[in-house]
């Protein structure tokens, strides 16, 4: 950005900035702070992506909801078992937790159903709050790009348009031109901190969205299975 092209004349110390790269690389010293946390946002939001992509699993999770409701529907937890590892990922792991966990209830003597069934319940929870850390990690930091965006944008801007009217000051009205120039300079603040802003607040909703969507299909699953128990087990004892 610093290139001589990008000024008039190819001085980069008193030539104005012909281009976006020019007035950017004038833009002052909150500019690099700026693309920093733009950079950030970037990488965090691809790390993010990999991650929750891995959490969803290899398949689809809404046809891998329907599948594990089915086989429950039917009672058979084996091929349920079975299709937590085709799908893997943070919901297949947690509804595995609960079949394991289904599996050693059946065969408790020491316990009544709803011991039982409150047990299972337990042990999907604690499975859930093991995996959404994991989820969670780093949207934190997006979260904090959001509002901090903006406000070093706009610093960047007051500081921007001080330096441009002191300049004006010193050099008298005949130097509008580099008001118009500082003030370019200045504004460039306030175009990358809301870009940063704006893209944050996106990505921020998108993740917290397929977390919610994850969050779901798992709660979805851990009651069919703690229903399922509960009404196979229960009938069983009326007998």
């Amino acid at each position: 950005m610093g290139d001589p092209s990008h000024y008039k004349g190819g001085d980069v110390e008193k030539g104005a900035p012909v281009d976006y790269f020019g007035t950017v690389h004038k833009g002052g010293v909150i500019v690099p702070v700026l693309m920093t946390m733009f950079l950030m946002l970037i990488v965090f939001s691809i790390e993010r992506f990999v991650v929750i992509g891995k959490a969803s699993g290899t398949g689809n999770v809404d046809a891998f909801v329907r599948k594990i409701n089915a086989f429950l529907n039917q009672g058979n937890i084996d091929a349920a078992n079975t299709e937590c590892d085709k799908q893997k990922g943070s919901v297949a792991n947690v509804i595995k937790s609960g079949l394991k966990k289904y599996r050693e209830m059946e065969i408790e003597p020491n316990l009544d159903v709803d011991q039982k069934t409150l047990a299972i319940q337990k042990d999907i929870e604690e499975a859930t709050a093991l995996e959404m850390p994991m989820l969670e990690q780093n949207l934190t930091i997006i979260a904090t790009l959001v509002s901090i965006g903006t406000l070093m944008g706009l610093l960047g801007t007051v500081t921007g348009m001080i330096k441009a009217f002191q300049s004006l000051g010193d050099s008298g009205a005949s130097s509008s031109s580099e008001l118009a120039t500082g003030i370019s300079e200045a504004l460039i603040n306030t175009a990358l901190g809301i870009s940063t802003s704006a893209l944050s607040i996106i990505m921020y909703n998108f993740f917290t969205s397929k977390i919610d969507k994850l969050t779901y299909a798992i709660d979805e699953t851990g009651f069919s299975i703690v229903q399922t128990f509960a009404a196979s087990h229960k009938n069983k004892d009326k007998y």
